[in-house]
């Protein structure tokens, strides 16, 4: 865990600003600061699409009295993936792009179902059913 907050608060925002300087070398600061707010505005719209879509996906499943076990996870890539859009950095809005795209996501749920399998086999989470 302390590897995570060395990277996510130490390496990631100095890798961010040298990144800003370097774009902003080419095309000027004006436009970094375009773009940042363009792709916070983004991240907003997508989050706000792929949420809706979720939540009706996760009301359905429920219709059908089962467990909406995915969409949750959906709806978590959802939830980060919109905070690293709105979080001001190029590598974050790329991991939030990521994490965005239905596709990708699917990708992501499954290597989380496979993590939380994991940590319930080494018996740092406990799972117990009703």
């Amino acid at each position: 865990m302390r590897w995570f907050f060395l990277l996510f608060f130490l390496i990631l925002p100095a890798l961010e600003i040298g990144i800003f300087i370097w774009i902003g070398s080419y095309i000027g600061a004006g436009w970094v600061v375009a773009l940042i707010i363009l792709t916070s505005l983004l991240g907003i719209a997508l989050a706000r699409q792929q949420g809706l879509e979720t939540w009706k996906r996760a009301q359905a499943t429920l219709s059908t009295r089962r467990a909406p076990g995915d969409e949750l996870m959906d709806g978590v890539c959802i939830f980060l993936g919109a905070l690293l859009l709105i979080v001001p950095g190029f590598l974050t809005d790329l991991l939030g792009l990521f994490l965005l795209t239905p596709f990708t996501r699917k990708l992501v749920r499954s290597l989380l179902k496979q993590w939380l399998a994991w940590l319930v086999a080494r018996k740092q989470i406990f799972f117990k059913r009703w």
